[in-house]
């Protein structure tokens, strides 16, 4: 009797998840859908305690473990540097940068430069995206902002333009550090924005991949030589740049831009293990992307085709309706097979005239999985000239 009483609400309790998936599906599919990839991409194993993978041609995140959640980002940072620097230095080959105490103290990893020493900006770039030198990395803020506090106002602002509502710079490499805002911090969304910015900007490009490289200070007494940290670059190909990074508070961490085909993804990775775990970093990133790999391709949606050309009436025209279509026929998106595409248009009901040809009006969204992706709009296909009224036209005749 026990056993058929326990098989019975086995029985029953399976009934019920069934009904409860199908009762989703029904009133939700996109969710049904999404809750099915999430379920393949829970498979992913990863050390990291944060990570995302994006779409660097729509900045759509396709994977996301703790994405939105706030860690210590150690010398990932540098990315945010790097491009600050770029965009606030435009003659950098030719600035000459002096050595402050505070740059000579700063802790290893570090370059040696020894106070009142001068350099050119641009070489301390590499010195500081190569082999992430700290005492290059202060003496790049102080260069280019006076104060290691003024250039990390740079970098808030910065930041904040590029969307990134959960990340605080207090230091320009990366160092743990606190005030009374919070922790030197971001998260795994930002850092993938942050670089998604970054690559489109040549110089960063260059320095970022550039395997070795040699300078001198400006009085030629001292001569340095600094090679790529960013393992990445000879682990496979399409690499189009990478910044690592590791403090006690955010071990190790990792950020990087890889094409593959016509396709480019960017992966951040914060906590990806710690001391003697170097390397969880590394196949983290590789499980990411294979991941990106496999699952997605370049889809294209014929919006023609889900928006075909309507009419709608005009008021006080020559004509009583002009023809509206989407002022873009086809649109291309990353996609896997789970993705549900849903294509929502919205249209006024009238004009007035006069109505001008190729008159933007309404609005068509495209989303992916409930989530907007791209956004058009309706145009008028002709012009519409308003009605002359009786005294106009006798005066016209």
């Amino acid at each position: 009797m026990k056993d058929y009483l326990k098989q019975t609400g086995q029985f029953l309790m399976g009934m019920f998840i069934i009904f409860c998936a199908l009762f989703i599906w029904i009133q939700n599919p996109a969710a049904a859908a999404e809750t099915g990839q999430q379920e393949e991409k829970e498979k992913l194993l990863l050390n990291a305690r944060a990570a995302v993978l994006m779409d660097a041609d729509s900045g759509r995140i396709l994977y996301s473990k703790n994405g939105e959640e706030v860690y210590p980002m150690a010398s990932t940072t540098k990315i945010m540097t790097l491009i600050v620097a770029l965009e606030n230095n435009t003659s950098a080959e030719n600035q000459i940068v002096t050595a402050s105490e505070r740059a000579a103290a700063m802790p290893e990893v570090r370059l040696g430069v020894r106070t009142g020493e001068t350099y050119r900006m641009y070489d301390l770039y590499y010195a500081m995206m190569l082999e992430s030198f700290n005492d290059a990395v202060m003496m790049i803020a102080e260069g280019t902002a006076g104060s290691e506090e003024a250039f990390a106002e740079l970098m808030n602002e910065k930041a904040a333009s590029l969307g990134c509502t959960q990340t605080h710079f207090i230091t320009p490499n990366g160092l743990d550090a606190s005030d009374e805002i919070g922790v030197h911090s971001s998260t795994a969304a930002d850092m993938a924005r942050i670089m998604r910015y970054a690559i489109g900007n040549e110089d960063f490009l260059k320095i970022t991949q550039t395997a070795e490289y040699s300078f001198t200070d400006c009085d030629g007494e001292r001569s340095f030589a600094v090679h790529n940290k960013n393992a990445l670059l000879t682990m496979m190909d399409g690499v189009l740049s990478g910044k690592t990074g590791y403090t006690a508070d955010a071990g190790y961490c990792y950020v990087c831009a890889v094409k593959k085909d016509d396709r480019t993804f960017i992966a951040a990775l914060l906590g990806s293990g710690w001391p003697p775990h170097k390397r969880y970093k590394w196949a983290d990133v590789q499980t990411l992307l294979n991941y990106g790999d496999k699952n997605y391709h370049y889809q294209t949606i014929d919006i023609s085709k889900e928006v075909p050309e309507r009419q709608i009436s005009v008021i006080g025209g020559e004509q009583d309706f002009v023809s509206v279509r989407a002022e873009q026929t086809s649109y291309r998106l990353l996609l896997s097979t789970e993705d549900e595409v849903r294509v929502v248009s919205a249209l006024p009901g009238q004009l007035k005239a006069p109505v001008e040809s190729r008159q933007q009006l309404g609005s068509i969204q495209l989303a992916v999985n409930g989530v907007p992706a791209a956004t058009f709009r309706y145009v008028t296909t002709e012009e519409i000239r308003a009605k002359r009224g009786r005294l106009e036209w006798l005066l016209r005749k």
